[in-house]
């Protein structure tokens, strides 16, 4: 009677011990691929920032060699003249500074149309799906567009051009930042702003954009980092100039066609100031990264 009694018991408990078999192999097997998966990204990184911090290294080694005040206070000067980079960096400052002023305001009002007023309309879609082309479109490209639009019609390059160029590249940055900062704000904030009778454009310039101005500003010095090192839509639009020039209707100076001429020259002193250059550049668009990480991270008031 006792045996016919324990057989059940004995049936369920070893269909436990297999089913904890199981399991043991299975939690074996997974700490095993997690373990793999996680010293491959290790090594993916190491090799990433060991790249990054080759490049930083080779890019200080050689650029302090001619850094001194004279690449501020100097224009460049044939070679053997110990000249500097002073028109460069006012013509790259002069041009991102417009370029920037430019496409910000466009940026803006266009994502806040995507995120406030297209909401699953095909008008949005494909304003949206455009935006998202030209954000990851070639930047020579862009320079190629606007060399035929506004270089060949007006029968020569300008600094003009290279204004609009970088202000194409500005454009859809602010705009996907715009748009996903300002879907970030809940809808109960909009319904009780409406809710209190005011319009839905004052809800949006007094509410959505300073909820999200910090965002927003993030944006545009992404943007501003991204656009202070192109060198291709400049080459089809400013070209370039080696003397003082803040005319913009003339062939403009700019940082990367500088760096990209004298790095090709045969003179030792322009492949120093190359170098020097992309120091600059390098550490200009560096600080600003940082600067929209601390707005970013700036606790909200």
């Amino acid at each position: 009677m006792s045996t016919t009694m324990d057989a059940p018991n004995r049936q369920p408990s070893s269909v436990g011990k297999r089913d904890a078999a199981v399991a043991l192999r299975l939690g074996k097997r997974r700490r095993m691929m997690d373990q793999l998966v996680r010293l491959f990204c290790i090594i993916a990184t190491v090799i990433a920032v060991g790249f990054l911090i080759s490049i930083l290294l080779t890019l200080i080694i050689r650029g302090v060699e001619a850094l001194g005040p004279r690449v501020f206070t100097e224009i460049t000067l044939p070679p053997g003249s110990n000249g500097g980079l002073q028109n460069a960096i006012v013509g790259s400052l002069i041009q991102v500074a417009i370029g920037t002023a430019i496409g910000t305001p466009i940026g803006l009002l266009v994502g806040t149309y995507l995120a406030e007023y297209s909401r699953g309309s095909a008008m949005g879609g494909a304003v949206r799906f455009v935006s998202d082309i030209l954000l990851s479109a070639p930047s020579i490209l862009i320079g190629l567009f606007v060399y035929q639009i506004l270089v060949v019609p007006f029968g020569g390059f300008s600094g003009w051009a290279g204004c609009v160029a970088l202000a194409i590249i500005v454009i859809p940055i602010v705009v996907r930042t715009t748009e996903d900062m300002l879907r970030l704000i809940p809808d109960t904030l909009r319904e009780a702003v409406i809710g209190l009778g005011s319009p839905k454009w004052k809800m949006v310039t007094m509410v959505g954009w300073r909820a999200a101005a910090s965002g927003i500003l993030t944006g545009v010095l992404l943007a501003v980092a991204r656009v202070a090192g192109e060198t291709a839509p400049l080459l089809f639009t400013s070209l370039g100039n080696n003397g003082w020039n803040i005319n913009l209707a003339n062939p403009f100076p700019s940082l990367p066609i500088a760096i990209y001429s004298f790095a090709a020259s045969p003179y030792e002193d322009w492949i120093s100031l190359a170098w020097t250059g992309a120091l600059v550049i390098t550490v200009g668009v560096l600080a600003l990264n940082i600067c929209a990480r601390a707005v970013l991270r700036a606790p909200k008031q």
